[in-house]
């Protein structure tokens, strides 16, 4: 994980120094805390100059510090890892590795070869020097955040950075769309005074008749983005995707009346219900290809990282005598709990995993304790609610449990936990609770949050954000022999779900567009989930995990795990015939109980805003949608 970032600047009066504040730089340096260099590159007879700043977090190999350069000048910045693709050896860093086939390119068609080759989280600056030209981009995904800024037309200058600052020129952040891979001429915008971008799209392998068409829209919507002085180009040349695409194939059996034999379960879903569907040697085996598939995916991303062997946990020496390297967003829930589960066949046994879960205090309205809506059939009740008065300080008494922290994620999360020391109990399982105060909230969305999660702008943006930046910044308490110890996870890999249910059917809205519109609209609604998420989540989740030094991995968008599922038809992923808990990420639950976990593998879809309750917290009357008053600069007295 790294924070890069790039200016350029053609013919302007302005220092180039003055388009890269000192709030960006110490942004990118919370990302890359373990090497910080900037090199400037000045070409005086085109009348360009660029600035390239690397700040390092250290995960493979030997720290290499960023930028790099090489004897022909050329200049590169990477922000990612490397699964597969192109081979990285254990002892290599892959920012090199990519670097030296850079290098070995010979012409356009080489590097979008490249690029189309590697799979795992990216995003990457690139100054050709030979042929003045500034390649950048995502990865097909969009899994790590790179943003652009353009200033006037006067100025001639534009940014890219893994997180922005305070823009103080009334330019806007945004971020770059993860619809290709760009290139820009700096000697002929030099020459025409103007900025042109070129864009190569991702492209199927496959030839489909609406690529043309899709290549079209993309055009049409970055090019609605940009500033009238931007100019896009389209370039139709071979960008490889690195998935295959998704199978829209309905039969008329399935789109009828799925899983008939099962229809008279009424409501009621338990663990057996599973048991029935496994005894189906079809759905069975594929359970199994789906585990095997998501196993290698896990393996890859709690493997690639340096152990040091040598260094001993200081946080709670009587525990263990080794440091957590892998820690998990855990709610208990079944994409949190397969990770974990399937972390645990890889990470050296005598390694902790920690399970970060976040609770958010709950209101003082919150005063019925055990208030029962009605609940059908599996439901349990989880939204135990206490009286005000039962609520500590938890920093003011560690040793104590305090129940206004008991939201239901923080229920669903213990109750996790037994199922997983079930399975192995010889591991150590850091069940880390992680306490969040109103007050603590609203200090460090001032101070941190709001500028990684802009520029995105919601309510929902809001409460996912600060609950995932409080989750990963691992600060709580672990139980030790009864008693809750202060601990802080030095896990530097924290694995994410996200991916799960927006690829088998995970939301209450896929329900509705089922409902509304059979397997052929759910069909269209996963297509777009997957087409949206680097735009709605990824870029987002990225800055705030990254803002404490910490490295987000995706198990769930490893490209062999969604082309698999991308090859499989809709109603072999999710039976929305059956009720919660079951019919939604079916594949996933059946994986679930293969591995040998129980209550959890039928857990209905619980949102992390609303498991940590701090959807909400400071205002009843807001949608999901709307902009966010609260993520925008106000004095303190406002907050």
């Amino acid at each position: 994980m790294c924070g890069i970032c790039c200016v350029v600047t053609l013919c302007s009066q302005r220092a180039i120094h003055d388009f890269l504040s000192e709030d960006i730089l110490c942004h990118l340096r919370r990302r890359g805390p373990d090497s910080s260099q900037e090199l400037i590159k000045t070409v005086s007879d085109l009348s360009y100059q660029c600035v390239f700043s690397g700040h390092i977090l250290h995960m493979r190999g030997l720290v290499t510090p960023q930028p790099l350069e090489d004897a022909n000048n050329n200049v590169f910045l990477w922000n990612g890892e490397i699964f597969s693709g192109v081979h990285v050896g254990n002892l290599e860093n892959d920012t090199e590795v990519v670097f030296h086939h850079l290098a070995s390119c010979s012409s356009e068609m080489d590097i979008l070869s490249l690029f189309s080759s590697l799979q795992g989280p990216w995003a990457f600056i690139y100054y050709e020097a030979p042929s003045h030209s500034l390649w950048f981009g995502r990865d097909y995904f969009g899994r790590r955040s790179l943003l652009w800024q353009f200033s006037n037309d006067v100025d001639r200058a534009f940014c890219l950075s893994s997180v922005s600052g305070c823009s103080e020129s009334g330019s806007q952040w945004q971020e770059v769309p993860a619809c290709g891979i760009f290139k820009i001429d700096l000697k002929a915008c030099a020459a025409t005074k103007s900025l042109s971008l070129t864009l190569f799209p991702w492209k199927y392998s496959c030839r489909e008749k609406a690529v043309e068409e899709k290549c079209i829209n993309v055009l049409d919507q970055v090019s609605k983005d940009l500033p009238n002085h931007v100019h896009l180009v389209l370039n139709e040349s071979n960008l490889r995707a690195p998935v295959i695409p998704l199978n829209k194939t309905v039969s008329k059996a399935s789109s009828a009346c799925p899983s008939s034999n099962f229809s008279n379960i009424n409501g009621v879903v338990s663990v057996e219900t599973l048991q029935e569907f496994l005894a189906e040697e079809h759905k069975k085996n594929l359970a199994c290809q789906f585990i095997d598939v998501l196993n290698e995916a896990v393996k890859r991303r709690v493997l690639c990282l340096c152990r040091d062997p040598d260094q001993i946990t200081r946080e709670v020496p009587s525990m263990s005598h080794k440091r957590a390297h892998i820690a998990v967003l855990f709610s208990g829930g079944i994409d949190s709990m397969v990770i974990a589960a399937l972390a645990d066949k890889h990470v050296p046994l005598e390694e902790p995993i920690d399970l970060l879960n976040v609770a958010f205090m709950m209101k003082e309205q919150a005063k019925h304790r055990g208030t029962a809506k009605r609940q059908t059939g599996h439901e349990v009740q989880l939204d135990l609610l206490c009286p005000q008065e039962s609520c500590q300080d938890p920093a003011a008494d560690t040793g104590t449990h305090s129940s206004c922290f008991d939201v239901p994620d923080r229920i669903t999360g213990r109750a996790g936990l037994k199922e997983l020391e079930a399975i192995n109990p010889s591991r150590t399982w850091n069940f880390v609770e992680i306490n969040v105060t109103l007050e603590e909230l609203k200090k460090m969305r001032k101070e941190h949050i709001y500028y990684l999660i802009y520029p995105l702008d919601t309510v929902l943006d809001d409460s996912i954000g600060c609950a995932i930046w409080f989750a990963s910044r691992g600060e709580g308490f672990i139980s030790n022999q009864g008693e809750l110890k202060p601990y802080k996870s030095p896990a530097k890999v924290v694995l994410t779900g996200i991916g799960a249910d927006e690829q088998l059917a995970g939301y209450s809205r896929h329900r509705v567009c089922f409902t509304k519109d059979g397997l052929e609209g759910l069909n269209k609604e996963l297509e777009m989930e997957l087409g949206r998420i680097s735009s709605r989540n990824l870029g987002r989740d990225d800055r705030i995990i990254s803002d404490h030094g910490k490295e987000a991995r995706f198990p769930f968008l490893d490209e062999d795990v969604v082309s698999f599922l991308n090859s499989l038809p809709v109603s072999e992923k999710a039976d929305l015939t059956l009720p919660r808990g079951i019919g939604e990420k079916l594949i996933l639950r059946l994986a679930a109980k293969e591995l040998g976990l129980t209550a959890s593998a039928v857990l209905p879809k619980r949102a992390v805003q609303f498991g940590s309750r701090i959807a909400k917290l400071e205002s009843n009357s807001e949608k999901a949608s709307d902009t966010c008053s609260r993520l925008k600069l106000l004095s303190v007295d406002e907050l």
